[in-house]
């Protein structure tokens, strides 16, 4: 796998730092699982930040933190404890694990056009789903409100900036507007997180917008 197209540096310290989104966490870590350069990155950042920290002045903790940290941690409710699922097909362990096995446990849904998606759980800041594009289909010309970011699994997409294939993950402004196709071949499926609604310029798009909650 050859990928041409990486995390901004503002992603991976995001990451890092543990300030993104959960669903930009996701197409994050699924990223870097595939991508040794980003990975490498990333250690790098990680292993700074652990510098930076070994250099803050210790403050005295009073003699009741230590109690008081455990019994807040007691009250919390237990989370049912299960082992994380190795990569499953197309799908790299971090988003396997989100899906609960490879695509037979996907649960999609047709949005038009032999185009379908599946939405994942994740937070309300930000939202993920999976994408499954026939080849030569388009997906309907598109601006943002914020930022998009779209990660190749399988086959292969084009649009007026590039060409994305798998491991490649485009990062869409507000200053983006484009019409991604997916190339002839194989279905194009992607991992696509957003953090705004997209501002589509057709009429049925716009329609059918808030139906496919995208």
């Amino acid at each position: 796998m050859t990928i041409r197209h990486h995390l901004s540096e503002q992603l991976l310290m995001g990451y890092a730092a543990g300030q993104l989104p959960e669903a930009f966490n996701l197409i994050v870590a699924t990223h870097v699982s595939l991508c040794d350069e980003c990975r490498a990155r990333l250690a790098a950042l990680e292993a700074v930040g652990g510098a930076l920290l070994e250099e803050i002045e210790e403050i005295e903790m009073g003699e009741a933190a230590l109690e008081a940290a455990l019994a807040r941690i007691d009250g919390l409710p237990q989370a049912t404890q299960r082992a994380p699922l190795k990569a499953a097909g197309i799908l790299p362990a971090p988003l396997a694990d989100y899906v609960g096995g490879d695509l037979s446990a996907v649960r999609w849904k047709r949005i038009g056009g032999g185009v379908k998606q599946a939405i994942l759980p994740t937070g309300r800041d930000a939202s993920a789903r999976l994408l499954y594009i026939p080849g030569g289909v388009a997906v309907p010309d598109h601006g943002h409100r914020g930022t998009e970011l779209t990660l190749v699994l399988q086959g292969a997409f084009a649009d007026q900036n590039d060409r994305f294939g798998p491991g490649d993950i485009e990062i869409a402004d507000e200053d983006v507007e484009h019409t991604p196709v997916a190339m002839a071949g194989e279905a194009c499926i992607c991992l696509a997180v957003t953090d705004a609604p997209l501002r589509f310029r057709g009429i049925i798009p716009r329609l059918a917008q808030p139906l496919f909650r995208i």
